[in-house]
């Protein structure tokens, strides 16, 4: 899969004011840069003459059955990328038998997500915001349409700056924000209200919080070890790497780089994923290796969402297994508990 062309053609096809918004990193972009440079420059020590007849790409993601060990990251707005937004990536994500984050800036409600994705299961990632009656209504609501665990995005005390043509764009854009009907007074997802404001003084409490749903709790956004640990110390049930596609802190290490630690730092008390620049088949088989559970794509998917609809995504993730598939055959590891680490060059 060319990335590169498929984001190009995204662009042409979004214009000016949509792509700056969806594709913008935080400053100067360095990290989001780095964190597709970063899987590529992790070589492989492929195995020879290993029997790769039957290859099996299926796993489990907190004991939930999918595909393969790729997921659809958390991505708010999608109807800024097409006039179906998230129910259209949702249905792909069904058929491909892939799970879903939802967002909590979706652009189409929890239930509309539900019936498109026709009973499959789906995670909703949880912004804390000022005005924790807002996120409890959220939470409430995502629970009654069906979501399987609650994804609490933890490095955004505060939504970083972006570049000026990315917050220019956004500002022109109608981005409304489907799920807090009901839930504030001064209309669907104004965002000058103060209360829809990320809360800057969460701590590792939300977890033992949000667990209070009986839903499993996952953490995303954690790049360091002893965050990790403390994480799972709170009760999380599973760690997502990430530094939010190089949307907030810019400068901040890439995802390749900081997964082993965190993996090193958890051990097998918890699942880990990943995301952050993904973008083929092999960068999965290099995440699982570097001691993944799974990745999640993320801007590929939107790219994809602006192009082709539904159907888009739905032939992202069938190539992305075809790809998935044909490079765990050609490093000798037929099952996914093959892809260990000694595959990789130090590592």
């Amino acid at each position: 899969m060319d990335g590169g062309a498929l984001e190009r053609a995204a662009s042409d096809r979004l214009g000016a004011e949509r792509y700056a918004f969806l594709s913008s990193g935080a400053g100067r972009s360095i990290t989001a840069r780095e964190n597709v440079e970063a899987w590529s420059s992790v070589r492989f020590r492929p195995r020879a003459l290993v029997d790769v007849t039957t290859v099996s790409t299926e796993t489990t993601m907190l004991g939930v059955p999918v595909a393969m060990p790729v997921g659809i990251a958390p991505m708010g707005f999608q109807k800024v990328a097409h006039a179906e937004g998230e129910a259209a990536m949702a249905k792909a994500a069904a058929a491909a038998h892939a799970l879903m984050v939802v967002s909590t800036r979706s652009t189409t409600s929890f239930e509309s997500i539900a019936s498109a994705s026709a009973g499959a299961p789906w995670w909703f990632q949880v912004y804390v915001l000022r005005d924790r009656s807002i996120t409890r209504g959220l939470i409430e609501r995502a629970i009654a349409a069906g979501c399987r665990a609650l994804v609490v995005t933890a490095d955004t005390p505060v939504v970083a700056t972006k570049p000026s043509d990315a917050a220019a764009g956004a500002l022109h854009l109608d981005m409304r924000a489907a799920n807090l009907e009901g839930l504030i007074d001064e209309g669907v997802g104004r965002r000058d209200l103060p209360g829809l404001e990320q809360d800057p003084g969460v701590t590792y409490d939300i977890i033992g919080e949000l667990a209070e749903t009986e839903l499993p709790v996952v953490v995303k956004g954690i790049v360091r070890g002893d965050d990790a640990r403390r994480c799972v110390d709170a009760g999380a049930q599973g760690i997502v790497v990430s530094n939010h596609g190089g949307r907030q802190l810019d400068s901040t290490i890439s995802t390749a780089r900081a997964l082993p630690e965190v993996v090193d730092a958890v051990g097998d008390a918890v699942e880990v994923y990943v995301d952050g620049g993904v973008r083929s088949g092999s960068d999965v088989v290099k995440a699982l290796a570097l001691g993944a559970r799974a990745a999640f794509i993320g801007r590929t998917a939107l790219w994809s969402l602006a192009l082709g609809g539904s159907q888009g995504v739905a032939d992202l993730l069938a190539e992305l297994r075809i790809e998935l598939s044909e490079a765990m055959m050609l490093a000798g590891a037929p099952q996914l508990g093959d892809v260990t680490a000694d595959l990789l060059i130090g590592r």
